[in-house]
């Protein structure tokens, strides 16, 4: 997904670059001609020799030790995800051969009959790489995207309906990126060849992509305009389904008593 493939450089990079020296505690009265942190003052903070973190960012070395990787997260001060994600990168956890070659694109029967039930509220599943593999009807009455068969990645950057479904479009589109890197290690096999697709289709979302920026929303809040309703405020909720396919259930749900509880009412009847 890099282009060298060298990720744990590349996110190590761009993190460095990304921190503020201040904050760190790094003095300097020389005029500062790089963004963020020079190497070496990040090795100093974590206790890293130049040389071996150089090798390290240069993709020399792939493989550091818990002690390193911390003191890393530590001087980086990295967020939770963000250290979660460096550890993946450094430490993959092998899957069972082949189990990527073949990606699961079926719903469980049990998971298919919650989502006929649920007739009142837009759900859908996703896959890895973004696809809805199945929803309720109301879910593609209040988003295109969330139809079975399209992919909610290549709506946001590929689609011209987007802008004008999403009124926050670049915060949905940070988050889209933001997320999918967020999973992207684990399904590796699966996610390359989208994620160099989508950068060769999208300038927005190879802008997005190389900024090796990493966040996991398992909650929030979407505003979507919704074809002659208007505009509806929806919260959501994330459950990842167990197995090795990596499907995801998303549930939307206005608040209760508000004028977007009465429109999504409303056009579910």
């Amino acid at each position: 997904m890099a282009p060298d493939d060298n990720r744990l450089g590349s996110f190590l990079r761009s993190r460095r670059e990304k921190a503020d020296p201040a904050s760190a505690g790094v003095v300097d009265t020389r005029r500062r001609r790089v963004k963020g942190l020079r190497r070496e003052e990040l090795a100093l903070l974590a206790g890293l020799s130049p040389s071996y973190y150089t090798r390290l960012e240069q993709g020399r070395d792939r493989r550091p030790s818990h002690e390193i990787l911390e003191a890393l997260a530590r001087a980086l001060r990295l967020d939770d995800t963000e250290r979660a994600y460096l550890w993946s990168l450094a430490v993959p956890t092998p899957g069972p051969a082949g189990q990527e070659a073949q990606p699961a694109r079926t719903v469980r029967r049990g998971v298919l009959h919650l989502l006929e039930r649920w007739s009142d509220l837009p759900a859908f599943v996703v896959s890895p790489r973004r696809d809805v593999l199945a929803a309720t009807e109301l879910a593609a009455r209040v988003n295109p995207a969330w139809t079975p068969g399209a992919n909610l990645i290549e709506f946001t950057f590929l689609d011209p309906r987007a802008p004008k479904v999403y009124p926050d479009w670049d915060e949905i589109a940070l988050q889209a990126v933001t997320g999918l890197r967020a999973t992207a290690v684990a399904h590796h096999a699966e996610l390359d060849a989208f994620v160099t697709g989508m950068r060769e289709r999208s300038e927005a979302f190879r802008a997005l992509w190389d900024s090796h920026d990493v966040q996991e929303r398992v909650v929030g809040e979407k505003r979507i305009a919704v074809e002659d309703i208007g505009v509806l405020r929806l919260s959501f909720e994330t459950f990842a389904l167990a197995g090795p396919e990596g499907q995801v259930l998303y549930v939307y749900f206005p608040g209760p008593g508000t004028s977007d509880d009465e429109a999504l009412r409303g056009l579910a009847a």
